[in-house]
């Protein structure tokens, strides 16, 4: 069975222009620019190779959602989005011209501005790179960092408080590894609580990327911290997301951050601005 088309505006658009030229094909994207096909049009739409159609009046509807992604099922586009009676969070998946972020209440869990989802991750890892050994990420989301940290890592333990976000991932095209790769262990459950049962010096490599502090203040506590110095092994790294280091928040929360780090107990944090965050050192 062939992997549903998922596809934004990105791929709508083009399609579009290419029928208004009389195209009578088009080269797009099924899956949100992982890969490429080459489509039909004709009157009544658009048909791609595994047989799936979608009319021009759908097309249309989906380019003109800036902030949605579809999923097609039966000639039908269902937006990507789950309520979540965890959170009483909204989270739907954002397009961008790659990977898509996942939008939570509103709000881009990822940086979008001058990059996109991707590249943001691949900062984050480099930052700490490389990283080998088991590895803790401390809050899934699209599962983006667990994913690629398992390039590495012999396991990635990633986390994740709610389940709706994973059904969000679980219909997310750059998400399918995270549900395939054998390295990467899943936990569902708020990590302030799970993290007690891990055991002392487990990780060599902690990837903290929590919500903002106004979502998950606890995340950014002084006891929070003392529990990540637990878990990690002595000479093992922990990179902590913050935000624009530059904003009037960031240095804010940045300065607050490294503070309690080192009441925790790691004996060196270093920023890093261009990965909008701080490596501590075990």
């Amino acid at each position: 069975m062939s992997d549903p088309v998922v596809i934004s505006h990105f791929q709508a658009a083009p399609l579009l222009r290419a029928h208004a030229a009389g195209a009578a094909t088009a080269t797009t994207s099924p899956d949100l620019a992982l890969t490429t096909v080459e489509v039909t049009l004709d009157a009544a739409g658009v048909r791609y190779p595994t047989g799936e159609a979608i009319t021009w009046d759908t097309l249309r509807r989906i380019a003109a959602a800036a902030t949605k992604c579809f999923r097609i099922v039966d000639g039908e586009a269902r937006d990507i989005q789950v309520f979540s009676t965890e959170t009483n969070w909204l989270r739907g998946l954002m397009p961008t011209p790659l990977a898509p972020t996942m939008l939570v209440s509103g709000i881009a869990m990822h940086r979008i501005k001058g990059t996109d989802p991707h590249h943001d991750t691949l900062t984050k890892i480099a930052a700490i790179a490389p990283l080998t050994g088991r590895v803790l990420d401390t809050a899934t989301g699209l599962g983006y960092t667990a994913i690629e940290a398992a390039r590495a890592a012999s396991e990635v333990v990633t986390v994740e408080l709610d389940p709706a976000a994973l059904d969000v991932a679980r219909q997310n095209p750059w998400s399918r590894d995270l549900f395939t790769n054998p390295r990467i262990r899943q936990l569902t459950g708020d990590i302030a609580v799970l993290i007690l049962t891990f055991d002392a010096a487990s990780f060599s490599h902690i990837i903290h990327d929590p919500p903002m502090f106004s979502l998950a203040g606890d995340l950014y506590s002084a006891d929070f911290y003392r529990q990540l110095h637990r878990v990690l092994r002595p000479s093992g790294r922990l990179f902590h997301y913050i935000g624009d280091p530059q904003s009037t928040t960031g240095k804010r929360t940045t300065s607050g951050v490294i503070r309690r780090l080192g009441d925790a107990g790691f004996r060196r944090v270093v920023r890093h601005p261009e990965a909008f965050g701080v490596v501590a050192y075990r």
